[in-house]
């Protein structure tokens, strides 16, 4: 049974948000993008104070490189997010970095919201539904429709059209009930197996995930292009 709190008067599993945030940053030329300018602010701050403005994260883990871990957790103290409860170092590979910040999280957690650090726009409404979809069906996810028309190619030639109502692009954060998580990565790791999500490793261990709705301006900061257009969608956020 999950731990409980008190919240609004109604009952609830306690909440925590792992943010991953262990990255090379090899894309970005070496530099550390989660410490470069968005709006006169690091990128990490903005993921920071996305969760720490939801109503339903209680609490915050930052998974990290062991030389980020003094830095960021100066940052947050900096911008005030007072949810933050510890940064821990990553580890070799996604599941072992994720796993780590999932057994950091505070004795009660019964839920596990996991977000890159390097999506630091996304919408606290697109927070919360995840959240409250993954108490309900113990899994979900964001995702967005494809745009652009979808191919299958083979060997260098367009085999055939993949239709778009059937595919989606997956963000984070990827929730999830905290007992679900923990056994299907710890079984993606004893088996070997890589995930280039964590939804993935969940459905390989037999468990469907729910969709929800996820937002365009949700991007992940992975090169110098990138930078530009959270610049604009940031531009678009003060007219509104």
């Amino acid at each position: 049974m999950f731990g409980k709190k008190k919240n609004s008067g109604a009952e609830r599993p306690r909440v925590c948000a792992v943010l991953v945030a262990a990255g090379s940053s090899r894309r970005m030329g070496g530099e550390n993008k989660l410490m470069m300018e968005l709006g006169g602010i690091p990128v990490l701050a903005h993921t920071l104070m996305a969760f720490e403005r939801c109503d339903v994260i209680d609490d915050i883990v930052l998974v990290c490189r062991e030389e980020d871990i003094v830095p960021y957790s100066q940052l947050a103290q900096d911008f005030a997010v007072s949810k933050l409860r510890t940064a821990v170092r990553g580890g070799d590979s996604r599941t072992a970095s994720v796993l780590a910040g999932v057994h950091a999280c505070p004795e009660g957690t019964g839920i596990v919201a996991i977000h890159d650090g390097a999506r630091p726009l996304v919408p606290v409404a697109v927070i919360a539904e995840a959240v409250e979809t993954a108490m309900q069906h113990g899994a979900a996810a964001p995702v967005v429709a494809m745009k652009d028309s979808i191919k299958r190619i083979d060997n260098g030639f367009i085999a055939a059209d993949v239709p778009r109502e059937k595919i989606a692009a997956v963000q984070t954060p990827q929730v999830f009930q905290i007992e679900l998580i923990d056994r299907a990565l710890r079984t993606a790791e004893r088996d070997g197996k890589t995930f280039t999500d964590d939804c993935a490793a969940v459905e390989d261990f037999g468990k469907s995930v729910r969709a929800t709705t996820g937002s365009y301006e949700n991007i992940k900061i992975t090169t110098p292009e990138d930078l530009l257009v959270g610049e604009a969608f940031l531009q678009g956020r003060e007219y509104e």
